[in-house]
């Protein structure tokens, strides 16, 4: 089976790029589940029930996040809505919302998805390492189809990630840093990785805001209003094709489509 996993939808152009790319990867690819990181689809900052429920009509089956799923507090509510959106499950006891799901396609495959955070150079939480591990042996009493989405700075606890996964899961995909990473591969147990699988968004920016706006705030240490970019829009993810019988990983291909086209009201 294939699984098709977006990286982090931008704004505007990422929605975009979602609804011109996503009919095309989908014929291309076709994939059993769709999963997007959508923490920052709401203007670059945090998520609203009207643009989830987007996603979902253009084709998206599950939507993670990570840190700025709080930057909205309409999202407080959405969370706890029995929708398949999920918050990075290493917050602490008492947060709104939920860290994994067992999603069952339209085939009748079940499968398991962890969203997780990291905490080198970001807010210390729980530790993800030891509650990825205990919800996978949760989830693998009924499935050992398993995709984990860490949403971390630092490329090395990703890796770290990875490895320490090994075998126990069908994919570990990094997201937050915005820049696709060239090392997609599958490690020998059988678990396909990527360091970052991109952002889905104007790349004509600096990881999606206006370069401008980036080197004022840069340049000067001042708060400065960050707004989205509009130019080179891409859409980036991986897909990863996936043993049924086992759980574990074929291949991951990266991907990187170029959106054409003005911006209309998506």
């Amino acid at each position: 089976m294939n699984i098709l996993f977006i990286g982090d939808i931008f704004a505007k152009p990422g929605k975009k790029a979602v609804f011109e790319g996503l009919p095309i990867l989908k014929e291309q690819y076709q994939p059993e589940i769709v999963i997007a990181n959508a923490e920052n689809i709401a203007g670059g900052f945090g998520i609203t029930s009207n643009m989830c429920k987007k996603l979902f009509r253009y084709g998206v089956d599950v939507i993670t996040t990570g840190n700025h799923v709080w930057d909205r507090r309409e999202s407080l509510d959405l969370l706890d809505e029995d929708l398949p959106i999920l918050r990075p499950i290493n917050y602490p006891l008492g947060t709104p919302g939920k860290g994994s799901i067992i999603f069952e396609t339209e085939q009748a495959t079940k499968v398991g998805i962890i969203n997780a955070q990291g905490r080198v150079f970001m807010r210390a939480i729980d530790d993800p390492f030891r509650a990825v591990e205990s919800k996978v042996k949760s989830i693998k009493k009924e499935t050992d189809i398993i995709l984990v989405d860490f949403h971390a700075e630092a490329t090395s606890e990703k890796i770290a990630m990875g490895r320490f996964l090994d075998g126990e899961v069908s994919a570990v995909v990094g997201t937050h840093t915005h820049v696709q990473t060239a090392d997609n591969r599958v490690l020998p147990g059988e678990t396909a990785v990527i360091t970052d699988v991109g952002m889905s968004g104007p790349h004509d920016s600096v990881i999606g805001v206006r370069s401008e706006l980036a080197i004022e705030f840069l340049l000067t240490g001042r708060n400065v209003r960050f707004s989205p970019a509009q130019d080179d829009i891409r859409l980036q993810g991986v897909a990863i094709n996936v043993d049924k019988k086992t759980g574990l990983a074929n291949a991951i291909e990266r991907i990187d489509m170029e959106i054409e086209g003005d911006q209309d009201e998506y």
